[in-house]
């Protein structure tokens, strides 16, 4: 016999993330879906992973159905639809119905933006990071940050490269700062190429925004090169901010289909 929906009537959320062999990742991911649980008291979250780390989605998609839930939503942690959004997850859903899965599976999109500009809690998450390392940036003066850098991990799809530029002028415009991309991996250019251009502009003081969600080596990477050009501060992942958190119940209530 199926069990009830929970006491707020949503279904359980899993978290999709990559994965990573670096345990920070890990330990980031839990973090957040804590994070999203406590933003809305009776919803069961769970995290998963596409590799590196236990469990795997179809694994926790099987356990939900054997504990009784009546369907699922899936929520990909991921800042760009690229391969994996677009392939790996949808993939994870048809393991788990090859093993015998039958519940509805609503796959929601990703956490970055699609079609349009990046969603404000992604922004104000961003910016949250960002003062956290490199104090108001509105403050003015001879230590305030004049350029800013959005990092990110680097993808050969372009339409997702596109996503991120559209995030990184979004965000210049809430800071009122020149704002570049730079990538760790993929593409160029690099973070530190990224904070190299902005310093020969004339910007004296360039702080680095992570487009990242939790710490590994793309993450590292990106954080190194931008420090060895000059960046003055290096926010840290976005992991488990409360905007984060709202962001992937967001997303969790949006329409989207079954799979």
């Amino acid at each position: 016999m199926r069990s009830a929906r929970l006491t707020d009537g949503s279904d359980p959320v899993v978290l999709v993330a990559h994965g990573s062999r670096d345990r920070r990742a890990a330990v980031a991911t839990e973090a957040l879906a804590r994070a999203v649980a406590a933003a809305r008291p009776g919803l069961l979250v769970r995290a998963s992973y596409l590799d590196h780390a236990p469990p795997r989605p179809a694994t926790v998609l099987t356990e939900l159905e054997a504990a009784g839930h009546p369907a699922v939503v899936l929520v990909p942690l991921l800042l760009t639809a690229a391969y994996h959004g677009r392939v790996d997850i949808p993939d994870a859903v048809v393991a788990a119905r090859s093993a015998g899965l039958r519940i509805p599976v609503r796959i929601t999109g990703v956490l970055g933006p699609t079609g349009g500009g990046p969603h404000p809690e992604l922004l104000a998450g961003l910016c949250r990071r960002l003062t956290e390392v490199a104090g108001p940036l509105s403050a003015g003066g001879d230590d305030a940050v004049d350029g800013v850098v959005l990092a990110a991990a680097g993808t050969r799809d372009a339409a997702a490269r596109r996503t991120v530029e559209r995030a990184a002028e979004a965000l210049a415009a809430v800071l009122n700062v020149p704002t570049r991309v730079g990538y760790a991996s993929a593409s160029p250019p690099t973070a530190g190429a990224a904070v190299a251009e902005l310093r020969a502009a004339g910007a004296r003081r360039v702080a680095v925004a992570t487009y990242f969600l939790a710490p590994g080596r793309l993450y590292e990477t990106a954080m190194e090169s931008a420090r060895q050009a000059g960046a003055v501060a290096l926010a840290a992942p976005l992991g488990d901010a409360p905007e984060l958190a709202r962001l992937v119940l967001a997303r969790a209530d949006e329409p989207h289909h079954s799979a």
